[in-house]
C-alpha cells in the first residue's frame, strides 16, 4: 500500500499570502504553489482585483500529522487573520495517494523570471531555445524552493549581486538547500563549487536531481544530508553562505559560520520575517559580521552581509 498525504487546500485574500506560506512551512508541509482567482475567472498573479482571492496548496505525509493537527493549523490562520484584520481563510484537506500528490500542485506553477538574470522553469515544460536569461529547470518534489516564495527571489537577485564579477573561485555554501534552486542559481552564475546541505533527505535527493535535470557536474554541487557540521568535517573555507531557513535556525547556526569563512566572505540570509530583522542584525554584529544591506519584500526580508573588516 502507498504512502498517502495530506492536500491542504487554503483560500484566502492575497495579504495573507506570506502569513499562509510561513504558517504551512512551519506546520511542516511541502509542494506549496499558489493560484488566484477573481470570482469564477482565473486570473493572472498580475491581477489586483478587490475581489482577487487566491488558492494556496501544499503537502504533508499523513504520517506526520493527525486530524487535531489540522484543526489546530485552521485555527492559527484564523488567528493571522484576525491579527491583519481581514476576512478570515478557508481552509480544507483531504487524503490522497503518494503518486499522485507531487503532480497535484503542478498545475499551479509556472515559468517565472526571477531578478535580471534568471527563468525558472518547471521540469514538465518545454524551456524556449532562445532565451536571453539563465534558464534554471526544477522539479521541487517534497522540498521548499520554487521560486515563487519572496525570500526565495530575494536570495536569487542578491546572488546576482553577489556573483556578477569574476566568480570563477567562489566556493559558497547552502544551508538548508531544499530544492537545490539557490545552489543552481549560484553555479550558473558562475560560481565555483557549492557545498548544498539539508537536515531532510527528502530535500537532498530533490537537490541531486535537479542538478541532473540541469546538466549540473557532480563537483560543482556537492549535496550532503545534515547541517554546518558537515561543512566544518569538510575542512573547506567558503566565500560565501546562503541560508534561506526559519530566522530561529540562523540564530542557532550563525555562531559557527566564522569557523567556515574567511575576513572577506559573505552571506545572504533570509526566511527572515520583517518583525525579527532587529533579532538577526543584533545576532550578525555580535559575531563580528556588518550588515551590508536589507531587502524586503512583503512581510520578509534578506540580509547582504560581510565579515567586519578590521
Amino acid at each position: 500500500m502507498s504512502n498517502r498525504w495530506w492536500e491542504i487546500i487554503v483560500k484566502c485574500e492575497p495579504v495573507l499570502e506570506e502569513s499562509v506560506f510561513w504558517r504551512l512551512e512551519k506546520f511542516g508541509c511541502s509542494g506549496t504553489a499558489i493560484k488566484v482567482k477573481v470570482l469564477n475567472d482565473e486570473q493572472s498573479l498580475e491581477s489586483e482585483s478587490s475581489d482577487q482571492q487566491i488558492l494556496i496548496k501544499s503537502y504533508i505525509p499523513e504520517i506526520d500529522t493527525q486530524l487535531l493537527d489540522l484543526a489546530a493549523l485552521s485555527l492559527w490562520l484564523e488567528q493571522d487573520a484576525k491579527l491583519l484584520e481581514v476576512s478570515v481563510p478557508e481552509a480544507q484537506w483531504q487524503l490522497i495517494d503518494e503518486e499522485d500528490w507531487a503532480s497535484g500542485w503542478k498545475d499551479y506553477w509556472q515559468p517565472m523570471e526571477i531578478g535580471d538574470r534568471f527563468l525558472i522553469y518547471p521540469a514538465w515544460e518545454t524551456p524556449p531555445e532562445k532565451c536571453d536569461r539563465l534558464i534554471l529547470r526544477l522539479d521541487p518534489g517534497a522540498a521548499f524552493g520554487t521560486g515563487t516564495h519572496p525570500t526565495t527571489q530575494l536570495c536569487l537577485e542578491s546572488l546576482e549581486m553577489r556573483l556578477s564579477g569574476d566568480t570563477k573561485h567562489q566556493t559558497i555554501a547552502d544551508i538548508g538547500c531544499g530544492s537545490g534552486i539557490l545552489s543552481l542559481g549560484s553555479v550558473l552564475l558562475g560560481a565555483k563549487k557549492v557545498y548544498a546541505v539539508d537536515t531532510d533527505a527528502l530535500a537532498t535527493k530533490t537537490c541531486r536531481s535537479n542538478c541532473q535535470l540541469n546538466g549540473i557536474n557532480r563537483d560543482s554541487i556537492i549535496v550532503r544530508d545534515g547541517s554546518i557540521e558537515k561543512l566544518i568535517a569538510e575542512n573547506e573555507i567558503f566565500d560565501g553562505i546562503i541560508c534561506n531557513i526559519l530566522a530561529d535556525t540562523i540564530v542557532e547556526l550563525f555562531p559557527q559560520f566564522n569557523q567556515i569563512t574567511h575576513d572577506k566572505s559573505w552571506a545572504v540570509l533570509s526566511g527572515i520575517l520583517l518583525t525579527q530583522a532587529d533579532q538577526i542584525a543584533d545576532v550578525v554584529e555580535q559575531q563580528g559580521w556588518t550588515v551590508a544591506a536589507l531587502w524586503k519584500r512583503k512581510d520578509w526580508c534578506c540580509f547582504n552581509i560581510r565579515r567586519s573588516e578590521y
